[in-house]
């Protein structure tokens, strides 16, 4: 479910949404952070959240932090589009692409929506796609609790395991939005049973063919019957490298 052994090329076939998002996050980063330019700065400060300006009308803060990331951290989105990579392509299966990208802005807008609730008049800016991706984490637990059958116990377990690691990183963390991680969670938990409405387990999708015709554009069948969804795997292995991975991470950004 969270193992990917797709080629690039599939994986863009397979998950268009997820990967349209972190092209739009790299982009955003790239414009605002990596090349500095008046126009990149600009960008930046009119989109981030700051919950004074939303306060004065700047509504749209409520939703363009969810694309930005901090200009001078190149792990905050890399973190950010790795998550996507790897916890987002189960979800945009089961629910399609409409209800997917649907579910996900939600998620992060409600989120950012917490966080100013909580602040309104604060004037420290926020960002971050961290809000909405654990709106997927909320969902996933949604399902491990009500929906059992969509998930298998290997999966419940990485997901419960990242889930907490995650929230005790934001914890002790610097420059953490701790209020959008668990606003969006719980965002999350709360859509999930609409947006589940008629979901399947993922494993129904994996040896999904393209539609007829696909072949007419220059994509290969054949290479859907080559991918390795049957190949054992440690799962524990998978996981401690994950679990490690994320705490590398956290303590690096802590640091800087």
């Amino acid at each position: 479910m969270f193992r990917r052994t797709e080629s690039f090329k599939e994986y863009l076939y397979a998950y268009p949404v997820i990967s349209l998002l972190v092209a739009v996050n790299l982009l955003l980063w790239i414009i605002t952070g990596l090349l500095p330019t008046p126009f990149g700065n600009s960008l930046y400060q009119l989109g981030a959240g700051v919950n004074l300006f939303i306060s004065l009308g700047d509504y749209w803060r409520l939703i363009t932090p969810i694309f930005l990331h901090a200009p001078g951290s190149i792990t905050h989105v890399l973190f950010n589009c790795f998550s996507l990579v790897v916890f987002g392509p189960a979800l945009e299966q089961m629910l399609g692409k409409l209800k997917f990208t649907l579910f996900y802005l939600l998620a992060g807008i409600i989120g950012n929506i917490v966080t100013y609730v909580l602040d309104p008049y604060s004037f420290v800016s926020h960002i971050g796609a961290s809000g909405a991706i654990y709106g997927l984490f909320g969902a996933y637990l949604f399902m491990i609790w009500f929906r059992k059958h969509l998930m298998d116990r290997g999966n419940a377990q990485v997901i419960l395991v990242i889930f907490i690691v995650g929230i005790i990183m934001s914890l002790f963390s610097a420059n953490i939005n701790l209020a959008a991680h668990l606003g969006g969670a719980a965002a999350g938990f709360v859509l999930a049973p609409l947006f589940l409405i008629g979901a399947k387990p993922f494993s129904i999708y994996r040896n999904k063919r393209p539609r007829q015709g696909d072949e007419d554009a220059g994509y290969d069948p054949d290479r859907w019957k080559k991918r390795p969804y049957g190949r054992r795997t440690n799962k524990k292995l998978i996981l401690w490298i994950v679990i490690a991975a994320l705490v590398l991470i956290g303590i690096y950004d802590y640091m800087n």
